[in-house]
């Protein structure tokens, strides 16, 4: 398993997000689903160990989510977050040979595998340019190459498409795809017509709770006659979400 959770809490001052979240993630791909506000970012923030669970057991690439295991999780994890940071200053290639290189890789093979990835998601053009000169959309580019460099057991990616045109979002769908191989994919994302071209699994999350794990086919399945949604995938996705509360 990549991801266990047992008994899961997380919260927010006294709000909590969840308060006891069972979940597993096996190897492959797998897309989570959600409306604002239903934890997607505050797991994967967790699965990255940017933020320790409140209560209960979360497991990670086999490891207990623990200050022993910390630096052997991010090593073998790569994370895109919805909001990325970053200096301004840096050059493309520079920062993702800086991302690199803290997750352990000598400079000079950080150097290769931040060309090799800025290649595969297309930037190898810009990569002497600052990333304060650069598009969303180059950014966000530039943040999933940072997120595959080191070669990763586990990537995690939180909206990955935003700012992506139609060319580059089926870009990214191969790239994973070829990745995939090799290394699993955590995927949160809006776009659910996206799930038929990428998720072995979809998991779909509401206040906290998971109300869907299955294949996109299953998802279809759920689809009930006259629910919303433009496609069997929508209408799947707005019928385990039930009606708005």
């Amino acid at each position: 398993m990549i991801i266990e959770c047992d008994g899961v809490s997380q919260r927010y001052g006294r709000h909590y997000v969840f308060s006891s979240l069972d979940l597993r993630v096996d190897k492959g791909i797998t897309v989570l689903l959600g409306p604002n506000g239903a934890g997607k970012t505050t797991l994967l923030d967790m699965v990255a160990t940017l933020r320790p669970p409140a209560g209960g057991t979360l497991k990670v690439l086999g490891h207990d989510v623990d200050s022993g295991n910390l630096p052997e999780i991010r090593r073998r994890t790569g994370y895109l977050p919805q909001v990325m940071g970053y200096y301004g200053r840096f050059t493309v290639l520079e920062f993702v040979e800086y991302t690199t290189w803290l997750k352990g890789i000598p400079p000079a093979t950080a150097t290769r595998l931040a060309t090799t990835a800025l290649a595969r998601v297309g930037l190898s053009g810009v990569t002497a340019r600052r990333l304060s000169s650069l598009s969303g959309g180059m950014l966000r580019r530039a943040g999933i190459a940072q997120a595959i460099a080191h070669r990763p057991s586990l990537v995690i990616l939180d909206e990955p498409s935003g700012g992506l045109d139609p060319g580059q979002r089926i870009g990214l769908r191969s790239l994973v795809k070829e990745l995939s191989a090799e290394t699993s994919f955590v995927i949160s994302t809006h776009l659910v017509d996206d799930l038929r071209a990428l998720a072995d699994e979809v998991l779909v999350l509401s206040e906290g709770r998971v109300v869907f794990q299955g294949t996109a086919a299953e998802l279809e399945g759920r689809a009930s006659d006259g629910g919303a949604g433009d496609s069997p995938l929508e209408r799947g996705y707005t019928s385990v979400l039930g009606p708005p509360r």
